[in-house]
């Protein structure tokens, strides 16, 4: 129990390594399959059991190599880190099994590049040191350059290169804000910079404000925020189904990071730099959110309008995460996992309609026919009942539960924008839904019916997954959210974190 929590990072790496090793064709597909599920299975094992002891708000430290938290590399397993990969490993499930249908034979060294997307994943929500982030946050962007390229050509290809610039771009500065936080305050442990940044002193401030606010800027851009959210929409929907309902959850990464650093650093006790850039993010947030709604309304195809819904759901965290309020917080964590599990559902029914439809593939203009719609049409208006926020599902108790914590302050602009996004994007999805599933061609003008898509029982079986975790947190949302809840507060009182990572040392340097 003592490595517990390496074991999500650990297990990954194992994998993509074992999948590289039974490449070779003389193993087949099966071998590599075999290898993902029981590497998936091993970490599953893993993070449950991590999720089991956290839950009572155990915090767990892990030094790495034993040196101490403010000398070497940290892994901090809370109740937040535990039920980010929880969400992650739900997810990556649904993922693989959409994929073993057969659409990774097509892709070269998918399931290590799977593997490998896991482990950076998981090292993201694990870490306690600020330029670990940034080493888990390059090796899921190079697992996942290489995951929606694989098997592409043509315009996936030159939409890939826009992606690898952006995030390389983003890197960039990420490395440069490092470069003068660790100048300015001699420390990238989270822990360590939290105690420094409110002890700084005047003099020193103005540096301290540019360099935590290039750092906000990239993990903004990571999240998909206004205006660095442009490269989102074209880059998803040109991307393989199963690996687009994996990136689902890449943006919440941006977000999971802002909340950690935000509740560390710009906490009550960080002295001038208290609430530090969140009225920014607020508005910006509330900017972002009504642009995606209209984005979701004049998407021209399927899967730019769920690509858009993406950007609405990480627009919506940025305003429960910048509210500065527990319930708020609270909210948005449950809200976090029901809008990437109703995202990568949409991912995958858009490719079935792209590919039952022929050439029409999920443009909503051309009236063409659908084969065989009654199911995929079904799975659409369940997700979209869930992704809308609307009643009885998930989505709908999350809103609810966000907007009743909302302070007077900023009832008007917040409530204006999440009703009246949620409006949008309602009429988006009717009209989506609408013109793929219900208009007909007449039969004069009628193109000719195209070749039905084989409906593979694993890619059903990967969306009703997804749509079966949306139902059990509708059943379950009593408890989630007051597990919600003790996770929020327990992210407020940053001085329990800072303690017990304070607290733990080496064991083989102990007296």
């Amino acid at each position: 129990m003592n490595h517990l929590p390496v074991l999500p990072i650990l297990l990954p790496l194992l994998g993509a390594i074992a999948s590289l090793f039974v490449e070779h064709r003389r193993f087949g597909a099966r071998a590599q399959r075999s290898v993902a599920w029981v590497s998936l299975g091993l970490l599953a094992i893993a993070v449950v059991a991590l999720f089991a002891t956290t839950a009572d708000g155990q915090i767990h430290v892990y030094l790495l190599g034993d040196w101490p938290s403010r000398l070497g590399i940290a892994l901090v397993a809370d109740r937040l880190a535990a039920w980010m990969l929880l969400t992650t490993l739900c997810l990556s499930v649904a993922c693989l099994l959409h994929a073993c249908a057969g659409w990774d034979r097509r892709a070269p060294h998918f399931h290590a590049l799977f593997q490998f997307q896991l482990m950076g994943l998981n090292g993201a929500f694990l870490t306690g040191d600020i330029f670990n982030l940034f080493v888990f946050f390059e090796v899921m962007l190079i697992a996942s350059y290489g995951l929606l390229v694989s098997g592409g050509r043509g315009l996936r290809m030159r939409v890939g290169l826009h992606y690898v610039v952006f995030n390389v771009t983003a890197s960039t500065l990420f490395l440069i804000a490092l470069g003068l936080l660790y100048a300015l305050l001699g420390s990238l442990n989270m822990a360590e910079l939290s105690q420094r940044i409110a002890l700084l002193p005047a003099e020193e401030l103005p540096l301290a404000r540019a360099a935590l606010g290039l750092l906000l800027l990239v993990f903004c851009s990571k999240a998909a925020l206004l205006p660095l959210y442009l490269w989102l929409p074209e880059t998803y929907s040109r991307a393989p189904a199963a690996v687009a309902a994996l990136f689902a959850v890449m943006t919440k990464v941006g977000l999971y990071a802002i909340l950690r650093v935000s509740q560390l650093w710009f906490g009550p006790g960080s002295g001038p730099l208290h609430g530090f850039g969140s009225e920014a993010l607020l508005w910006t947030g509330v900017v972002t959110l009504v642009l995606a709604a209209f984005g979701v309304m004049a998407a021209a195809r399927l899967r730019v309008l769920v690509a858009y819904l993406v950007v609405f759901s990480a627009a919506t965290l940025f305003i429960a995460f910048s509210l500065d309020d527990t319930g708020a917080i609270a909210a948005g964590l449950y809200y976090l996992p029901h809008s990437s599990f109703a995202a990568a559902a949409l991912f995958l029914i858009a490719d079935l309609v792209r590919r039952r439809r022929g050439d029409a593939s999920d443009r909503k203009a051309v009236v063409a026919p659908l084969p065989g719609r009654a199911v995929p049409g079904t799975l659409y208006f369940i997700a979209a009942v869930a992704v809308a926020g609307l009643p009885p599902l998930s989505g709908f108790l999350a809103k609810v539960a966000l907007l009743a914590q909302v302070p007077d302050a900023w009832v008007v602009p917040v409530w204006s924008a999440v009703l009246g996004g949620s409006l949008l994007v309602i009429i988006g999805l009717a009209r989506a839904g609408v013109r793929l599933f219900w208009r007909v061609p007449d039969t004069a003008t009628a193109a000719p019916t195209p070749r039905r898509a084989r409906l593979r029982p694993a890619e059903t079986a990967a969306t009703v997954l997804l749509l079966a975790y949306l139902g059990a947190m509708t059943v379950a949302a009593g408890p989630l959210m007051r597990h919600t809840d003790a996770m929020a507060r327990q992210l407020r009182q940053a001085d329990d974190y800072l303690q017990v990572l304070r607290d733990t040392r080496p064991l083989m340097r102990q007296p």
